[in-house]
């Protein structure tokens, strides 16, 4: 078993389409009614179809008071790292401390390369996001007067001044699932967020060991790092063996053998469909919390 004692959080996950700003503001608003934590906007710049993120998410902050905002996760290769520190640092203060920070190497190359990015072996795209983390820590680090410089192979910052700080200090989730990244989280992120759908349970245990060994490595206490994780599901009236398609009790058995026994703490699982939301808020989030509260004590 493995539980690295972390609050639970709960989210939704939200697609920036942009013919459907209405709906995406009625279910901001509902998922922080129902007593959601986060909502997580998925980030492809180079969709026709869809809005900024960042500029949504300071729509849908504006518009709410205390639920938290994060890409899930931001496309790294279309957002210069120095930048994007600034703009997460001002939409944090904006909110009062409602940002959190998503991050991904990239993936989709072609349409990043149309959109004027460069286009990075899988290697690359995994020191250029380190490098990234770098810069932005720097750039928040408000602690010295001293100027930024860091000379990297895909960033460089030479001279540039510090700051603004986050209200807040902003987590640093990461999504990934070869070991390098795995070892690049334990390292230096703050957390690690894959997508249930794509990793399958049984691989789990071995990523939270390469996670795990390169935090110690690094040392660092590899319970600091939270693990977060995209889940899709439906409620079904039937038990199956599927995860999350059954009735909010199977719902509730399973999300609590993820947070005790593979170390989750971070639930991103309900969706654009509204129609789930309180039973989500209502029977499953409470239902888990105390579940979980009980193994742990």
């Amino acid at each position: 078993m493995t539980d690295y004692g972390h609050d639970l959080l709960f989210g939704t996950f939200l697609t920036p389409r942009a013919d459907a700003v209405d709906v995406l503001i009625q279910a901001t608003r509902k998922a922080e009614q129902v007593g959601l934590d986060l909502v997580a906007i998925q980030d492809h710049p180079y969709h026709p179809g869809f809005l900024d993120t960042l500029t949504l998410i300071g729509q849908l902050a504006a518009r709410t008071d205390r639920i938290r905002f994060s890409g899930d996760v931001l496309n790294l290769p279309l957002r210069p790292p120095a930048v994007l520190a600034k703009t997460i640092a001002t939409l944090d203060l904006l909110t009062g401390g409602r940002i959190e920070l998503g991050l991904g190497a990239g993936g989709y190359w072609d349409p990043i390369e149309a959109y004027g990015g460069r286009r990075l072996t899988p290697g690359q795209s995994v020191d250029a996001l380190s490098e990234a983390i770098d810069v932005i820590r720097a750039l928040w680090d408000t602690s010295t007067r001293s100027m930024t410089r860091l000379d990297g192979d895909h960033y460089r910052v030479v001279g540039a001044k510090r700051g603004p700080a986050p209200a807040h200090p902003v987590s640093i989730w990461v999504g990934g699932y070869k070991p390098r990244m795995l070892r690049l989280i334990g390292t230096k992120a703050d957390g690690w967020w894959p997508s249930l759908g794509m990793m399958p349970l049984d691989q789990i245990a071995d990523a939270n060991r390469v996670l795990d060994d390169a935090a110690e490595a690094a040392g660092r206490d590899p319970a600091r790092i939270r693990r977060l994780a995209n889940l899709g599901g439906t409620f079904q009236a039937t038990p199956t063996q599927e995860l999350l398609q059954g009735p909010p009790a199977q719902w509730i058995d399973q999300l609590t053998a993820l947070a005790v026994e593979h170390g989750f703490s971070g639930f991103i699982l309900a969706g654009d469909d509204t129609g789930q939301y309180d039973v989500i808020g209502q029977e499953v989030i409470p239902a888990v919390r105390d579940a979980v509260a009980r193994e742990r004590v």
